[in-house]
């Protein structure tokens, strides 16, 4: 039977965040080959994460820098390790190759953190991204370093996918486009849906410890939000998301209809019964979950260039609007709420996205096929990753001392 030891770098929690839906969706990917899951984490659990137990998934807590997870390793003998997110590659990666050099080694990047720093620093200096500006970036080399030390990585973003190939000349071959799945969307499922008269006010939902979020929610307060409620004056925005600290729930007002709602219980709920989704991302990176799951429910949505990357084909139209300036994005918003014809189409819209390029049944065996061909040729395969081969000979020298310095120290 196939082993897989998932080594996460927070426990799941589907509710709160894409990353969490995404590692709940490889799970059950996994587990519908009947393939045996290990979850591991240095994580603390949370009331939030995904129920494990049900999935018949056996849990372990793990350490950084501990050398209990040599021994943890080699007892549990797996034949697959998936990586979640390059920084337990980082930490554990050394530690894997060093007790079971045969093992695949799987990264699932989420996103590529290196892109969404990089924009995030670009956006805090109020000058323009540029790639030279992610080639230079020290979270670049690391993560790059990662996918190359790694037999195959997972790439949510076909955007993403064209960068690293592109800009950074990774080998396809390391490389697998797996966005999030789902199952169509059928006219029964859109019946069910509120209709348009059934819905009101806009809604914004998403993590607030993510940077992005963070800073979406500022921008709708300073600057969209006020265009919007001259023109809307009974409208309210409903903003849901994990874990809001202080700052957030000190924007509450009713008086200006900037309603912090805090955690969703069922986003879907959320979502549903709200007429548009207004998500000004002005950095990030990946596939945005709040705009996915308003698809999903049949809600248009009003977004950034940023918000929509990697969700659209050439041919496609999007979910609502897609504009990066306030005063149009304002007007978009304010266009679409009114206009039953335009809402109806952009649902619509929404619709034509998941079915066609966000559908399970289009990648799922592909990537099953995929790994299967991996465990058979893994030597052929690594043969051909020379500069993984580097990486990993000279990386994994300096992590193993490094550790082995903090492990003396932490004794100490």
């Amino acid at each position: 039977m196939n082993h897989l030891l998932i080594i996460g770098a927070v426990w799941p929690e589907p509710n709160s965040s894409a990353a969490g839906s995404r590692m709940l969706q490889l799970i059950k990917l996994f587990l519908s080959q009947n393939w045996k899951i290990t979850f591991a984490s240095p994580a603390i659990q949370t009331e939030h994460m995904a129920n494990l137990d049900e999935l018949n998934i056996t849990q372990a807590a793990i350490e950084i820098n501990n050398p209990n997870f040599d021994t943890f390793i080699k007892e549990l003998q797996p034949n697959t390790v998936l990586f979640d997110r390059f920084m337990t590659e980082e930490q554990f990666g050394w530690r894997v190759t060093k007790h079971l050099p045969n093992v695949l080694k799987i990264l699932n990047t989420e996103d590529l953190h290196s892109l969404r720093k990089t924009r995030h620093e670009a956006h805090k200096k109020k000058k323009e991204f540029n790639t030279q500006d992610l080639l230079n970036s020290d979270h670049s080399k690391r993560e790059i370093a990662s996918i190359y030390r790694c037999d195959l990585s997972l790439i949510i973003s076909d955007f993403e996918t064209k960068l690293l190939k592109d800009t950074f000349k990774i080998d396809q071959n390391l490389l697998f486009y797996l966005p999030l799945l789902f199952d169509p969307i059928t006219s029964i499922t859109q019946e069910k849906w509120p209709c348009y008269e059934d819905r009101n006010h806009f809604v914004t939902i998403g993590n607030f410890r993510h940077a992005p979020n963070w800073n979406s929610i500022l921008y709708l307060k300073e600057i969209i939000w006020p265009l919007i409620k001259k023109e809307l004056p009974e409208a309210e925005l409903h903003i849901y998301g994990a874990y809001p600290p202080p700052k957030a729930t000190q924007l509450h007002n009713p008086k200006e209809g900037f309603l912090i709602k805090g955690w969703a219980k069922n986003s879907k709920d959320v979502i549903s019964k709200s007429r548009v989704c207004l998500a000004p991302l002005q950095f990030g990176a990946g596939i945005k979950g709040k705009l996915i799951e308003s698809m999903l429910y049949g809600t248009p949505s009003v977004t950034t260039s940023i918000g929509a990357e990697g969700m659209l084909d050439e041919e496609s139209d999007w979910n609502g609007f897609i504009t990066n300036d306030p005063e149009n994005f304002a007007k978009a918003a304010i266009k679409i709420f009114n206009n039953k014809n335009l809402w109806q189409q952009s649902q619509q819209n929404g619709v034509e996205i998941i079915n066609t390029k966000f559908q399970k049944s289009n990648f799922s065996s592909l990537f099953i096929n995929r790994i299967k061909t991996l465990q058979q040729k893994l030597p052929k395969h690594r043969t051909q990753n020379f500069i993984g081969n580097l990486l990993q000979h000279h990386t994994m020298r300096s992590t193993e001392f490094m550790a082995r310095w903090i492990e003396e120290k932490n004794k100490a």
